[in-house]
């Protein structure tokens, strides 16, 4: 590494399928950086080795995915910010002076998507229902919270992980039964779905939405198809629809900013390179 050429990539195991090298060279090329942006696979049981030794790895920085975002917050420390120390989870860092610093950037990402998409999301914040209880889950509570949603239900298939993710937010969020979503839907301001149904060879996430508030939107994290079935019903009702793709641009522009010292714009051109790298239409 050179400070003409910073390196920096995506740490995971597996990783070959991350969209995050796209996303950031064609940033590199835009901008006319010197730099690389490279798939970094590390297996889990050499995980905490690789980040204790990642200011002799050559890269100034990285993404971190699954499954190494717990590993990446414990190596980091006290390092980190607030919405990281808030999950337990880091999805990017950074060397400064040597050591290695962390942040999590999907809560970054959620709120900008949605800024971005449908504009006022927020004014008038309310209930909201959030459909799932791992990772994503954990983040979206937490960036709903700090824009004012309450009270945030939590719904699992699992109820007891429901219950986990509302624990870490007391107050604000309460779990519920994946049965009472019919019930909670009507007062929802803000309906997300974090969990793989309405993925592409995942069974759809089939949801009654002729009852909602007629201000009500709904977001979801899966962009594999575009429109999901659960995007799709709420467009047929006539509510604001967002999908989860500009969570994955947004969610990256903080790292790259560190790393290469540039802060990028998500264009309607990067959107389009990824969706015709995922053969999906627009």
């Amino acid at each position: 590494m050179t400070k003409t050429h910073p390196r920096a990539g995506v740490i995971g195991w597996p990783v070959a399928h991350s969209r995050s090298p796209i996303i950031h060279r064609s940033w590199l090329d835009a901008y006319g950086i010197d730099g690389s942006y490279d798939l970094i696979p590390v297996p889990p049981q050499e995980i905490a080795s690789f980040l204790a030794n990642f200011a002799d790895s050559g890269f100034v920085g990285a993404n971190v995915t699954l499954p190494h975002k717990e590993a990446a917050f414990a190596a980091v420390g006290e390092r980190c910010d607030p919405a990281a120390r808030a999950l337990g989870a880091v999805n990017t860092i950074w060397l400064e002076d040597g050591l290695l610093y962390g942040a999590n950037t999907d809560v970054t990402g959620f709120l900008a998507n949605l800024d971005t998409s449908a504009p006022g999301w927020d004014r008038d914040a309310g209930p909201a229902l959030v459909l799932g209880a791992g990772g994503a889950a954990r983040a979206i509570v937490h960036g709903l919270a700090s824009r004012g949603f309450a009270p945030i239900h939590v719904v699992n298939r699992t109820e007891e992980k429901a219950e986990a993710v509302a624990a870490q937010f007391p107050g604000v969020a309460r779990a519920a039964a994946w049965s009472n979503i019919a019930l909670l839907v009507p007062t929802a301001r803000i309906i997300v779905n974090t969990t793989s149904l309405g993925m592409k060879g995942q069974p759809d996430l089939v949801i009654d939405l002729s009852r909602a508030r007629p201000d009500a939107v709904v977001s979801d994290t899966v962009y594999v198809p575009l429109e999901t079935p659960l995007l799709r019903e709420a467009r047929r009702n006539g509510l604001v629809a967002v999908d989860g793709l500009g969570m994955l641009l947004h969610q990256a522009v903080p790292g790259f900013a560190r790393w290469f010292g540039v802060t990028p714009k998500v264009t309607p051109e990067l959107r389009d390179l990824i969706l015709s790298d995922l053969g999906v239409a627009a």
